[in-house]
């Protein structure tokens, strides 16, 4: 199979719908419309149905009916939209139905501007929404990236029947690379966690409004236990020139693509550094960092906000002097030289 230079936004479309992806609702936003664009040009001709909700609070629930009712669904937006399907992202969670959504982060707070951030984070692995809920995170740092996790989110979603955030930013989105599609899995549900009502056994309807506190109570555990077996099993990071490293870069998406530039030049300068990568955010590969607390003497957060994936990497830690950080919020993306300095100055 050849490889495609195709563009981040249009790539993510294109593996939804090899993926098994038959619904799509959604709204404009900068600047992940060329999404929107994609599967409205390509959605129905695999048979599918697109539709532009009139908000993205809309569009959001439609998906939640359409997941309901069987299909692989979809829905985008960036930042401020993603604020405003948060209940509808809680509700699909309490609902135990699967769905991926796919958030390009703009500059924040408010509307901010459109350029590439890294400010959702919190709002992404914290549960942007009301109630004790998690969505999987993943982070993609390129367009080949987006294409498999795209896929993978599918999966994942029907496996754990609980929603997937492709967290990633307008720079990804933006950039055209080269891509090969993987081979997308057969569709198949876990029977672990399979939809129910309040008592045992399977149920033939599906609701998130459950009056009786102690019913409502039994539900959450439920969910928690689900959480805990996906923070077992799910954890995702990439290593770079970690094998000598006494110095750790910690960075994820467009940051660790610049990080690893960065770490490039500072070990041309003597210095050995090397980089680790979460790819799932939610759940944070805590075990992996805390894997190098007797290697490295010295570890940096490196995030295009003012510190958000810094607490998980404390509560990986401890919140030790040995971690620093480094931000560039509002939609500044560094260049390598930039950060290497930093680099120099902690090392």
């Amino acid at each position: 199979m050849n490889k495609i230079l195709i563009q981040g936004n249009r790539v993510i479309g294109e593996a939804a719908i090899r993926a098994g992806c038959r619904f799509y609702a959604g709204y404009p936003i900068t600047p992940q419309n060329e999404l929107t664009e994609y599967m409205a040009d390509n959605l129905r001709k695999a048979g599918g149905t697109f539709i532009q909700g009139e908000s993205e609070i809309a569009s959001v629930n439609m998906i939640l009916g359409a997941s309901a009712a069987g299909a692989r669904v979809m829905t985008s937006s960036s930042s401020p939209g993603i604020s405003l399907k948060q209940e509808g992202i809680s509700s699909m969670a309490a609902d135990e139905l699967p769905g991926v959504i796919v958030n390009m982060m703009r500059g924040g707070p408010g509307l901010g501007n459109i350029s590439p951030s890294q400010g959702d984070y919190f709002q992404a692995t914290k549960g942007g929404g009301h109630g004790d809920y998690r969505v999987i995170v993943l982070a993609p740092a390129s367009v080949q990236e987006l294409a498999d996790l795209t896929m993978d989110a599918f999966d994942l979603a029907d496996e754990y029947r609980n929603p997937v955030m492709i967290l990633a930013d307008g720079m990804i989105g933006q950039m055209m690379e080269p891509v090969l599609f993987k081979t997308p899995k057969p569709r198949s549900y876990s029977e672990k966690f399979h939809l129910r009502g309040c008592g045992e056994g399977k149920s033939k309807f599906i609701r998130g409004l459950i009056l009786d506190p102690l019913h409502e109570e039994e539900h959450n555990w439920k969910l928690h236990r689900k959480y805990k077996t996906i923070i077992a099993r799910e954890p995702r990071h990439e290593t770079f020139r970690t094998e000598d490293a006494d110095f750790l870069v910690i960075a994820y998406g467009t940051a660790a693509r610049v990080a690893k530039g960065a770490i490039k030049r500072a070990r041309e300068s003597g210095i050995r550094v090397g980089l680790l990568r979460p790819i799932t955010l939610w759940p944070f590969p805590s075990d992996a960092v805390r894997s190098f607390a007797g290697k490295a003497s010295k570890f940096l957060v490196f995030e295009m906000s003012t510190g958000q994936m810094l607490e998980d990497v404390q509560l990986a830690l401890g919140n030790s002097e040995k971690i620093h950080f480094y931000g560039r919020p509002g939609g500044v993306v560094p260049a390598p030289v930039e950060v290497a300095k930093i680099i120099a100055q902690h090392a």
